[in-house]
């Protein structure tokens, strides 16, 4: 008999523990699996069902997070970028929670009275009342202002516990970034395994973020068999492989593991400089010559953009200075612009470098639509685009950042249940571990649970 969708008699609510493995693709797991690298994780998926999963537009960390805890578009929790624009303005902040407009899992979980333990997860700095604890995630400045309630910090002090790995040590030199990912997923693996031992919870949530820092700087050595840095990306997941088997160690038969990630990863081609084209195409010029951001564009200018690949009108009426006229002149330069980024060609292939590009009413509805970019560039694998201001050349690339994020190749994998269906995305999963808790859905949710 199949375990899967099997419902168990029991005495008392159902818990959930997650573990988000930010950037991890379902085809790696796959082949790690395959190859016999990650054994607890084949173990693990054998009892569950493991699925590919799409991410968000744009797919970068923070939106893709934001709709997992939310089950929302960002036009309605708020999030659309690492970096945005300030509304009236052409001035630039980094989103923090204090921006997210929508109510979280963990805080409705809480309203129901259930009891959370949530680590790591991106856009949760400074940490929001929950029932439980919080441990935000990498924006947090130290360990003494990561947790609500603020007394929980000198608990992680205790553990050892780091915020985040330093994306600069890997910038200088990889061997010395492995040693910091594996002291800081160490000190992650004993609080997470500290707060699962020593506190009562009813949904804990433990997001691993180094994975990302670990595919932007040695996914290119690992695809192409390193004879250094291959063993070594491995030996990663061992570490943790080696958690993920602890946790299911530890669980009953009234919990239910949930493992996911937010996106995908491949190796990175080629840097895309959009404002570089559209500076070069006539769109969009500077009152210097040694711009900082867009902030400092001229009046002039008719478009800009912000990472990643996301394009602004400069539009009468909402941008301070905008030039271009709503209605038949605003659709005009749209698609002028849609069709000049589908025309960009990689210098030295000639391949096409954008696969296609969304205009944000195809993809974004809520109460925040006015803050979403006007078009949203989608590349083609290995094309990152990039918002710098001040690159002579529109493209580039380094022996730095090695990977990019991929929409198509998000995972999720649930214990003990079937899917209802293919092709969902991270907006679902939030009704889903509603779902698994047997608790009612908020009605203005997007996503809609698939198990």
């Amino acid at each position: 008999m199949s375990i899967f969708g099997r419902r168990k008699s029991r005495k008392k609510p159902r818990r959930v523990v997650f573990v988000g493995i930010d950037g991890t693709p379902h085809s790696l797991i796959t082949r790690l699996v395959a190859e016999g690298h990650v054994p607890n994780m084949a173990h693990i998926l054998s009892e569950g069902t493991y699925a590919p999963m799409y991410s968000v537009y744009p797919t970068v960390s923070s939106v893709a997070w934001s709709c997992m805890m939310t089950g929302v578009n960002p036009a309605k929790h708020g999030i659309y970028g690492f970096v945005d624009r300030k509304p009236g303005s052409y001035k630039l902040y980094i989103p923090t929670s204090q921006h997210m407009t929508s109510e979280t899992l963990w805080e409705y979980l809480s309203k129901q009275g259930k009891r959370v333990i949530v680590m790591n997860v991106p856009v949760t700095y400074p940490p929001r009342e929950v029932n439980g604890i919080l441990v935000a995630g990498f924006l947090s400045p130290s360990v003494d202002k990561v947790a609500y309630p603020p007394e929980v910090s000198a608990r992680l002090k205790s553990w050892g516990y780091r915020i985040d790995t330093d994306p600069w040590v890997a910038r200088k030199s990889k061997d010395d970034f492995l040693v910091d990912f594996r002291e800081t997923l160490a000190a992650r693996g004993r609080t997470l395994l500290g707060f699962m031992d020593g506190e009562p919870w009813d949904y804990l949530h433990c997001h691993i973020m180094e994975t990302d820092r670990l595919h932007h700087f040695l996914w290119e050595p690992m695809e192409k068999g390193d004879p250094v840095y291959e063993p070594a990306f491995y030996d990663c997941y061992h570490q943790i492989d080696d958690l993920l088997g602890e946790v299911r160690g530890r669980l009953d038969d009234d919990t239910t593991l949930i493992v996911m990630s937010d996106h995908g990863f491949c190796t990175l081609r080629l840097e895309v400089y959009i404002n570089t084209w559209l500076r070069d195409a006539g769109y969009l010029s500077f009152r210097s010559d040694e711009p900082k951001s867009v902030a400092d564009l001229d009046p002039s200018s008719r478009a800009y953009s912000l990472d990643p690949g996301r394009i602004f009108i400069n539009l009468r009426g909402r941008e301070p200075e905008g030039c271009v006229s709503p209605g038949e002149e605003y659709e005009k330069l749209r698609d002028e612009l849609a069709a000049g980024l589908l025309g960009l060609r990689d210098p030295g292939s000639g391949e096409a470098m954008i696969e296609k590009v969304l205009r944000r009413e195809e993809i974004y509805h809520g109460p925040q639509f006015e803050q979403a970019a006007d078009l949203i560039a989608v590349p083609f694998r290995g094309f990152d685009l990039k918002g710098a201001v001040n690159r002579p050349a529109l493209t580039f690339k380094g022996n730095e950042l090695v990977g990019m994020h991929t929409y198509d190749d998000a995972m999720l994998y649930v214990q003990g249940r079937e899917f209802n269906r293919d092709g969902f995305s991270v907006v679902d999963v939030m009704p889903t571990i509603l779902d698994i808790m047997e608790l009612a859905t908020p009605p203005d949710l997007d996503g809609v649970s698939v198990v």
